[in-house]
């Protein structure tokens, strides 16, 4: 090697390949080698313990495998050691745990075995965090782990460990993470003495102990658990007996993990006074009595799991006060009584409604289609009678919809076939009669079940019919026709009914013939009037895309009806923006922006987004439909532009909620956040490198990234884009020499305060700020950021050790009962993430990464996530 004087080696988040050199050995003054989150093979070569300056090595995130070699043990100075996501195996060696200089030692996600040395923290005087979760450990859990006074961080989760857990653990004053779920650990009587000891962990914020074997009663001192506390997870336990009316004082509770245990009585009303609770789990339990009211009081809720108990009475109407629920599971209980109508204006729905499997009764309220968000409805096996209400076709969004095992009746209403989304459907075991209609065949369904009604006439052939794999029709013996594997009689009309159907034929084709004529006589009405009217104004967007429709200002002002209030849905510097149904293809409904021309500028707001708009097309783009230049009723000019309407409205009012007005706030997972972080760096490397010249948005905000409905980014609003000057362009809007302040505060890129050119640097640090604002919840201008201190000092003063300290905190990785995910590979995917932040809103635009990297190293980051 010619590189002996090399102090630091950074390839992590690559696509390297092949083993380890052994020649890294020979770098004597390496204090830093970082290879994590490559596709490396092999083992782990033993020459790395030459390095004996070396302070941080990460290997993780790799797929190596042999074993640890035991000459990692020279390495004195050695403080963080990360082997995680490997195939590792064997026992780590003891000389590893010799190295007092250690604070970080993670090993999570490897099949290492063996047990822990009874004498773990002799040497471990430093360390900080102990990750060895996702391994083959056994043994027990060493009493001397408590002489670790530094500990934060304890994770040995899904492993082989028995015993106990060690009373002395509550003297580790520092802990913050405590996480032991999926082991054999026992406690019965007073070996539950560790849970008195935890009270001294005062900085105490996850506390992990689900599916073990701990038994017995949980201890009143559980309400004396550190006051930090948001995720305590005791799921998959024979625990039994009563939930103690105590853990309504863990008010900072946001997950309480309580599922599949043996606990009976009733839910104590005091955990109604969990505030910020956000997700309950009491499923698989023997609670009985009725639901508390009190459980509406947690306005915070996401999930509720109140699944495979029994409960009894009726369902509390209170539960609708839970504004930003996505889940709710009733199932398999005793209640009775009708569904509540409010339920179902819980529009933040977007998981699942399970009530199935108990005795509700009444009819199916037709405010079931005010559910448009949600993607599974469960309402199986009750007592509902009445009519499918026709409004169900409300639920756009809907996937599945079993109703079977209910006294339903009539027949299947048409407004089904507007439900576009659905795919599996089961109305089966009910009284509901009629034909099968025509349209199921022209949806895509790839499941349905209407066995055990009172169908009647021709089978259809097309769609889900074609697999009689897909459909179960059992039960219904009055139908026929269908293809020959339904196995069903063949359809006979008699010579009355033959000649019935004649005469409608004759009918109706005299009908579509007559109406043929109409429209092609109205067609070239109208394209002599438009010639007549229009050809001296065109519009400076279609005339130059003929493919676009053209739109006058009359179809806009009756669109918006007349620019109602009720139509606005946003005001930005240079115009106004409603929505309007307006037929575009296989478009109902589009956002038209109408232009302030009295504002400064937004003329030329209105021409450059024309011309970049006119010239780009890319998934994660806003689409332009058309646009607008006429003159209005009162003789003033009016130019406007028509998009595709985007159903879940911007990134802003899914980051705060004081942005949120016209739905209830609802929060986004980690892997929206990274999808649409992907989407927006995606769209931008679009313009910077792939589009027919370099373009630079200026304006990069979360108020311009619009959201579909399936959640998917679009960058909107050119009105400040400027194209880089190309040696020989001559267009006037080609210019990027052009200075002043041009962006939103807070996102502006510091060089054109002082009077820089626009550039694709100046887009890569909007971009920055824009991730570091949506993967902490914090804006680039809350108030706290003054005296100089900005968000990306206020992020990079926590990165990367305290990482999670400042993450939004439903994105802390924490593990519930039903998701046994390596809490590292998420904590790994923020550190990615926050990077690309950091790098990307450097002050300097040199040092600032490029869009094309932080595409790659997104992707891979979301790639690891999900593996």
């Amino acid at each position: 090697m010619q590189c002996k004087n090399l102090r630091t080696m950074q390839l992590r988040n690559n696509l390297l390949v092949g083993g380890i050199p052994p020649q890294f050995g020979f770098l004597e003054l390496l204090e830093v080698l970082d290879l994590s989150t490559n596709n490396l093979t092999k083992s782990i070569p033993s020459t790395l313990g030459n390095l004996t300056h070396l302070v941080s090595l990460h290997l993780d995130g790799n797929n190596l495998d042999g074993f640890i070699p035991p000459s990692l043990g020279q390495l004195k100075a050695l403080e963080h050691l990360v082997l995680a996501s490997n195939y590792l195996s064997g026992k780590i060696p003891h000389s590893i745990y010799n190295l007092s200089a250690m604070v970080v030692l993670s090993f999570g996600g490897n099949q290492l075995d063996g047990n822990l040395p009874s004498n773990i923290c002799d040497a471990f005087q430093n360390l900080q965090y102990l990750l060895m979760h996702r391994n083959q450990f056994n043994g027990e859990i060493p009493i001397s782990i408590s002489n670790c006074s530094a500990m934060i961080m304890i994770d040995l989760s899904s492993n082989n460990f028995i015993g106990t857990i060690p009373d002395s653990i509550g003297t580790l004053q520092n802990l913050s993470t405590l996480s032991l779920s999926t082991n054999q650990i026992k406690a019965t009587g007073d070996d539950w003495r560790f849970f008195d000891s935890l009270i001294n962990c005062t900085f105490l914020r996850v506390l992990n102990l689900g599916d073990n074997q701990l038994q017995g009663k949980l201890p009143s001192s559980i309400a004396n658990l550190s006051t930090s506390l948001y995720y305590l997870g005791l799921y998959l336990n024979p625990i039994s007996g009563n939930i103690p009316a105590e853990v309504g004082k863990l008010t900072n509770l946001i997950t309480l993990e309580l599922g599949l245990t043996l606990l009976e009585g009733t839910i104590p009303k005091e955990i109604g006074n969990i505030w910020n609770l956000e997700s309950l789990g009491l499923s698989g339990n023997m609670l009985s009595g009725e639901i508390p009211s009190t459980l509406g009081n947690l306005t915070h809720m996401n999930g509720l799991h109140l699944e495979n108990n029994a409960f009894t009475g009726s369902i509390p109407e209170e539960l609708s006060n839970m504004q930003v629920l996505n889940t709710l599971n009733l199932s398999n209980n005793k209640l009775i009584g009708s569904i509540p109508k409010k339920l179902f204006n819980l529009h933040s729905l977007s998981i699942s409604l399970d009530l199935s499997n108990n005795y509700l009764n009444g009819s199916l309220p037709v405010e079931i289609g005010h559910l448009n968000n949600v993607a599974e409805i469960h309402l199986s096996n009750n007592k509902l009678t009445g009519q499918i209400p026709s409004t169900i076709d409300g639920c756009q969004i809907l996937q599945i919809l079993y109703l079977d095992g209910n006294q339903l009746n009539g027949s299947i209403p048409f407004s089904l076939s507007n439900m576009i989304g659905l795919q599996n459907l089961d109305i089966s075991n009910n009284a509901l009669s009629g034909p099968v209609p025509e349209f199921i065949g022209q949806m895509k369904l790839q499941y349905l079940n209407i066995s055990f009604n009172n169908f009647e006439g021709e089978l259809p052939k097309d769609g889900v019919f074609r697999n009689s794999s897909a459909v179960d029709i059992r039960g219904n013996s009055k139908l026929c026709g269908g293809i020959p594997e339904m196995n069903l009689p063949k359809c006979v009309l008699d010579n009355r009914r033959k000649k019935h159907y004649s005469k409608i034929i004759i009918v109706i084709t005299c009908c579509i013939g007559g109406i043929i004529c109409l429209c092609i006589s109205m067609f070239l009405i109208a394209r002599f009037c438009w010639k007549k009217g229009y050809q001296n104004n065109p519009l400076p967007f279609v005339a130059k895309n003929s493919e676009y429709q053209k739109v006058s200002y009359n179809d806009i002002l009756r669109a918006t009806d007349h620019f109602s209030s009720e139509n606005l849905i946003g005001r930005g510097t240079f115009g106004t923006v409603y929505k309007a149904p307006m037929k575009f293809e296989n478009v109902t409904n589009v956002a038209v922006k109408v232009l302030n021309l009295k504002q400064h500028g937004a003329s030329r707001s209105f021409l450059s987004e024309c011309e970049v708009l006119r010239k780009v097309r890319h998934r994660n783009l806003i689409k332009v439909l058309s646009s607008c230049s006429s003159i209005d009723h009162h003789g003033n000019d009016f130019k406007a532009l028509i998009f595709e309407f985007m159903l879940n409205g911007s990134l802003e009012t899914w980051l705060h909620p004081d942005a949120c007005t016209n739905r209830p706030f609802r929060s986004l997972s980690l892997i929206q956040r990274l999808n649409i972080a992907i989407d927006v760096a995606t769209a931008l490397d679009y313009l910077h490198n792939h589009g027919p010249a370099p373009i630079v948005h200026c304006d990069l905000k979360p108020s311009n990234v619009l959201l579909d409905e399936d959640m998917t980014a679009h960058v909107g609003d050119f009105g400040l884009a400027r194209f880089l000057v190309q040696p020989d362009s001559t267009s006037s809007l080609l210019t990027g020499s052009t200075t002043g302040l041009r962006g939103s505060i807070g996102y502006i890129p510091p060089e054109y305060g002082m009077g820089g050119q626009a550039s694709v640097e100046g887009d890569a640090y909007s971009y920055g700020i824009l991730v570091l604002e949506m993967f902490t919840g914090v804006s680039p201008t809350d108030e706290r950021f003054r005296d100089g201190l900005s968000l990306h000092m206020y992020v990079e003063m926590a990165f990367s050790d305290h990482v999670t300290e400042i993450i939004d905190h439903k994105l802390f990785p924490v593990n519930d009962g039903g998701d046994k995910s390596n809490s590292q590979d998420i904590h790994d995917c923020l550190v990615s993430v926050i990077r690309c932040g950091l790098l990307c809103s450097k002050l300097s635009p040199k040092e600032r990464n490029g869009i094309k990297e932080v595409v790659k190293e997104l992707n891979w980051a979301r790639v690891k996530l999900l593996r």
